[in-house]
């Protein structure tokens, strides 16, 4: 049996999803404006290498920084 993940309800600025067994948050931002409770959701997540990347390197140059002799 494939798990869907479903609209349970909404509580303030977030959904309530259902993932068979398991429910978490998610940001309504993070939906279209026409998502109702009862709705199943599809999601294509992917990894931006390119930010990623950046937000390494800043984080190591600042590392360098703070902890720079």
């Amino acid at each position: 049996m494939d798990e869907k993940c479903i609209i349970d309800r909404f509580e303030g600025n977030y959904a309530v999803i259902e993932y068979g067994r398991i429910t978490f948050n998610l940001p309504r931002s993070l939906l279209p404006k026409e998502a109702k409770e009862g709705d199943i959701l599809t999601f294509d997540i992917h990894i931006d290498k390119e930010e990623t990347k950046m937000r390494s390197q800043r984080i190591n140059r600042l590392a360098d920084e703070l902890f720079r002799e």
